[in-house]
């Protein structure tokens, strides 16, 4: 029979491995000679950084040992899985690479060089605050070669150089792009990854959120899950609206495939289509349109057919039969780019989500906050750079 007894020093808990010391036995001579002269090692004795029932969650897991060199460590959760960490050079200590998450329970199992062992286990208390992410390009998807990885937050994050550190991009093809900060239109925080060029069809893309655990500082709470996805970058389709031309180009691997005449926003003032280089977020389909709803007051409320958004404040390409008369003629519409129906249905259908879609030429008003859509395309690879919250942000994906 034997009792296993635990005991507090110094608030770190200390555990002690079973061990069996064997000696040369002798036959009692009172010579002293064959005796095993050899003392028992002491038991295996290793510290942990994180004790009892209620540990604050969001930090690695440090586990010491107080005599001789760690030969392997393992913390495993409940469902078994293993938090991942590295013994030091030196052996005294293992750390883990990601931090112990909130409402977690974890076994600690520590092994020294002499093969004696030791255990002891944790839980972690609950997070206060729970943030998450919302991602723009779902597992599985083919998008245009303009689309970058949008993610946005529902709380907000002043820890941005930690948690974008735990983003990772990994390409087919090593593509070179980088993470930026900025404000969605929303008003929350969110990090987009943008290639340093558009992206190259065919390039397979991974985009791995290893969140768990980590704290997305004041007022922001805890991430409690990692995220994932994957997709692939289609056909290389271009779009370019000429607001002095009134025409819509399409091409395609650098060949015009088809001119489109239109009719943009009427220049000058609210009506005008925002310019510069923007990227087809969404195909809607058919949508009610309520100028209203963007500040328009009464212009219009109407369902409008083949619609696709180019920003989140409301800019679409989209049918509009009933400005028929000006396409290829004049500007007048309400900011949206519009074309006919036969026209509409033919661009909706070949369109993919995340092709490029540039407005260029006099009478817009000007480029849309990056925000407000994907506007990082207006801003040079340097000033893009800037955005990330980590100094060596240019990475290799």
């Amino acid at each position: 029979m034997s009792r296993t007894r635990r005991t507090a020093i110094a608030g770190t808990a200390l555990l002690a491995a079973a061990l069996t010391a064997c000696s040369g036995g002798s036959d009692g001579a009172s010579d002293g000679k064959g005796k095993d002269e050899s003392k028992p090692k002491a038991p295996m004795a290793v510290s942990v950084n994180l004790t009892g029932d209620q540990v604050k969650a969001g930090q690695p897991v440090t586990v010491t040992v107080a005599e001789g060199k760690l030969a392997a460590v393992k913390v495993t959760d409940a469902k078994g899985a293993e938090l991942p960490g590295k013994i030091a050079d030196d052996g005294r200590t293992w750390t883990s690479e990601r931090n112990a998450p909130a409402g977690a329970e974890y076994k600690v199992e520590a092994q020294n060089t002499d093969s004696q062992s030791a255990t002891t286990q944790f839980r972690t208390s609950a997070a206060d605050k729970v943030n998450k992410v919302s991602i723009n390009i779902s597992k599985g998807s083919t998008v245009g070669v303009a689309m970058p990885v949008s993610l946005v937050f529902d709380n907000p994050v002043t820890n941005k150089a930690e948690v974008e550190k735990q983003l990772k991009v990994t390409t087919s093809n090593n593509t070179e792009g980088s993470w930026g900060w900025i404000k969605d239109h929303s008003g929350n925080d969110r990090v987009d990854w943008r290639p340093k060029e558009y992206w190259k069809s065919g390039t397979d893309v991974k985009v791995e959120m290893n969140l768990n655990g980590v704290d997305s500082g004041k007022g922001g709470g805890m991430f409690a899950r990692d995220y994932n996805t994957e997709f692939k970058i289609g056909k290389d389709r271009r779009v370019q609206v000429s607001l002095d031309t009134k025409k819509l180009t399409v091409t395609e691997n650098g060949q015009t495939q088809k001119t489109i005449p239109i009719s943009a926003g009427t220049p000058g003032g609210k009506k005008a289509s925002w310019s510069g280089k923007m990227v087809i977020m969404s195909k809607e389909g058919t949508i009610r349109m309520d100028s209203q709803t963007v500040g328009l007051d009464n212009a219009y409320d109407k369902m409008v057919d083949y619609s696709m958004r180019l920003t989140w404040s409301g800019m679409y390409a989209h049918a509009a039969p009933w400005n028929e008369a000006n396409f290829g003629r004049s500007n007048s519409s309400s900011g949206c780019v519009g074309m006919s129906d036969a026209n509409a249905k033919e661009f909706f259908a070949q369109s993919q989500i995340g092709d490029a879609f540039e407005v260029v030429g006099e009478g817009s008003k000007g480029n849309a906050d990056i925000g407000n859509g994907y506007g990082e395309w207006n801003l040079s690879w340097d000033q893009w750079k800037t955005k990330s919250a980590l100094s060596a942000a240019p990475q290799n994906g």
